[in-house]
């Protein structure tokens, strides 16, 4: 692991492998280890980027009140990474909202876009628990939410299967900064890409695992379907963190957009 320090915060990267560079970024429930699984097979031909966003690992804490808020400091740290405009970058769940703003407002940074398990916006009922995990965190800490978010990340049959998997991300999930948690659960909450998708010039795939209950995938396909161009792909047996649960699909579908296009 390493650290830089961008507009006075310390953030925390790892760089693997040689070659054209990806850019990868986590989700709110988790944070840069849990691409592990992954990056061998991702740095046998790239240059692999993985960073902490604020309040998560060794990452300094930071007020980012808004997904754009956290793109625009994503963009700093890709400047001060010194990543070329032929990066790529692909990102999961909270990271995807993120990647997307970074393609609003910073599409010239970098290439291709990959997402994966994403919306265009919540509806209603999926904007409630945000509020409610907001609430908790501000008022209990981290443990307050550790169930419900382990319930959000993966199906049931993968947490009878994979404890030793769902006992390291509860661990991991429960070092975040509550306070950094709780202002991403708000951003959520409101946050609408709806109107700015169309404005996407990147090319871009859209992922979704089919068995994603937070993001599901009739949403995430609205999102390739507004923005112009853009491929979609289900993920077989996933839920909302492909790169945990299936990890070989998850890196033949990243590197065969990267070849294509």
């Amino acid at each position: 692991m390493a650290s830089l320090t961008y507009n006075g915060l310390t953030v925390e990267y790892e760089q693997v492998g040689a070659g054209p560079d990806l850019l990868l970024i986590h989700s709110l429930l988790t944070e840069m280890s849990v691409y592990e699984k992954v990056l061998p097979d991702l740095s046998e031909a790239r240059r692999v980027t993985t960073i902490n966003l604020p309040g998560f690992g060794a990452s300094t804490p930071a007020e980012l009140n808004s997904v754009a808020d956290v793109a625009d400091h994503v963009a700093g740290v890709m400047d001060a990474l010194k990543l070329p405009i032929s990066t790529d970058v692909f990102a999961n769940g909270f990271g995807a909202f993120v990647a997307l703003e970074l393609a609003i407002r910073h599409g010239n940074k970098f290439r291709r876009l990959l997402v994966a398990d994403c919306v265009p916006a919540f509806p209603e009922a999926g904007r409630a628990p945000f509020r409610g995990m907001a609430q908790k965190v501000k008022s209990e800490g981290m443990g307050a939410v550790l169930d419900a978010a382990i319930g959000r990340m993966f199906p049931p049959a993968f947490q009878q299967a994979q404890p030793e998997t769902v006992k390291v991300r509860k661990e991991r999930l429960g070092q975040v900064d509550a306070q950094c948690f709780a202002r991403a659960c708000l951003a959520l909450a409101q946050m609408d890409l709806t109107p700015s998708l169309p404005t996407i010039k990147n090319p871009a795939r859209v992922m979704c695992g089919a068995l994603d209950l937070t993001t599901v995938p009739a949403l995430a396909q609205e999102v390739a379907r507004l923005i112009p161009g853009a491929e979609y792909r289900e993920i077989v047996n996933s839920g909302h963190c492909p790169m945990l649960e299936q990890p070989d699909d998850l890196v033949r579908l990243i590197l065969e957009f990267i070849a294509v296009h």
